[in-house]
């Protein structure tokens, strides 16, 4: 299989088909390789750990932020429809149904993609451009290993948490809109959520982050490993991993509602 760094020599030319071709193939290659290290020792458990504080625990402020934005401009919305007729009783599964399929992973995976994504392909891509990459093979560390592994498994274990932390956050914005300015009596809120908010909708939301998490983490390392042009390189290698894995992490999200939430 061929390694990352000779992936990262691929060049697509000015073809968009052909460059389109060449990114899902290195992904593609990258992935596999990376799922097949994953089993394999030695592990870079402290490598890993890092990259778990870093993905998930230094991204919560930001991920409950803007879920709990997100919940109560979208009760801002609806609550206040929902009393003008009379369906008080649905404002509080209105906004745990959209909170907890769409907007907490949602964001979750865009909040992800654009901090630490970035910041990720920003550092591989200096380690390539500066011949780290090509060091860590000379002193018998295979790059796959210490680089792609520790980012996928701490993007994949951290952004179904994330996710929830946002679910949560995002209710409470939802609640304090709809109960202290749009009317929405507190007993009936709650109550609307019970009735309509099942488990498999957290769970649902949650299994679409694990695809975000490696949209991100495959993303962030194959720009990184194909960095070339020093500084200037490292720069399109952030830029495009933040729009790519955006746009990726919308269009899958349409699809994996689809699947997951089809008829219910």
């Amino acid at each position: 299989m061929a390694a990352p760094s000779s992936i990262g020599r691929i060049k697509a030319g000015t073809n968009p088909v052909l460059a389109l071709l060449t990114f899902v193939g290195e992904c593609t290659l990258i992935l596999i390789d990376a799922i097949g290290r994953m089993f394999r020792r030695p592990h870079e458990v402290g490598e890993t750990v890092n990259q778990m504080a870093f993905i998930g625990v230094a991204s919560v402020p930001i991920v409950a932020l803007t879920t709990f934005a997100s919940g109560a401009v979208l009760s801002l919305y609806s609550a206040e429809l929902l009393v003008r007729y009379g369906a008080t009783s649905l404002a509080g599964a209105a906004v745990g149904l959209a909170v907890t399929r769409e907007i907490a992973p949602v964001l979750a995976g865009i909040m992800v993609a654009a901090r630490a994504g970035s910041a990720m392909a920003a550092q591989i891509g200096s380690m390539a451009v500066t011949e780290q990459v090509d060091a860590l093979r000379s002193l018998n560390v295979h790059p796959t290993d210490y680089l792609v592994v520790p980012r996928l498994i701490a993007s994949v274990t951290m952004l179904p948490v994330l996710s929830l932390v946002g679910v949560y956050s995002g209710v409470l914005g939802g609640y304090l809109v709809s109960v202290y300015k749009g009317g929405v009596p507190d007993g009936a809120f709650w109550s609307s959520i019970k009735q309509f908010v099942k488990p498999q909708d957290f769970i649902g939301g949650m299994e679409k982050t694990i695809v975000f998490g490696i949209i991100v983490a495959i993303v962030a390392c194959q720009q990184g490993l194909r960095t070339k042009e020093g500084a200037v390189g490292v720069g399109k290698a952030t830029t495009h991993t933040v729009v790519i894995s955006m746009v990726l992490i919308y269009v899958s999200n349409y699809f994996l509602t689809a699947v997951l939430f089809a008829g219910k």
